[in-house]
């Protein structure tokens, strides 16, 4: 504190805010170079989709749609082939006791999009959950 004497008021004392403001700026400085060293947030690893059909567990259920010869389209679940008429009740079968009900699609690269989307409604009604669809990226591990 300092003190000061006016001429005719007496002393007066007040508050000396130099030192106090070398303070703060210091402070200032600290926080500055602290805070971006602290790390925000968690690091997480993302899945990766396996590298081949090898890879898939026995409990994982894909089915393929396939160009045949002709103008046809063929159907598969994991190996076996299937007519279209019997990918309903062959899906219902397969998930009548499973916890998981999740299918993974797989379309020819000529077959249009919207008939792999009438199989994603046989999978819905079939009482599949989940429906991922593999596409070239995701199967060349991209």
């Amino acid at each position: 504190m300092a003190m000061t004497s006016n001429g005719s008021k007496g002393m007066t004392s007040e508050i000396n805010v130099t030192p106090l403001i070398d303070v703060l700026l210091v402070l200032l400085i600290i926080f500055m170079v602290i805070v971006p060293v602290v790390p925000r947030g968690m690091e997480a690893l993302v899945p990766q989709p396996p590298r081949n059909d090898r890879d898939l567990s026995p409990e994982t259920v894909v089915v393929s749609v396939l160009r045949s010869v002709g103008s046809g389209l063929a159907y598969r679940i994991n190996s076996t082939d299937v007519a279209q008429a019997d990918l309903l009740p062959r899906l219902t079968s397969i998930y009548a006791n499973r916890a998981q009900r999740v299918m993974f699609i797989k379309g020819d690269d000529d077959v249009s999009f919207s008939q792999v989307a009438q199989v994603i409604d046989i999978a819905h009604s079939a009482g599949v959950d989940n429906v991922g669809v593999m596409t070239p990226k995701i199967l060349a591990g991209q």
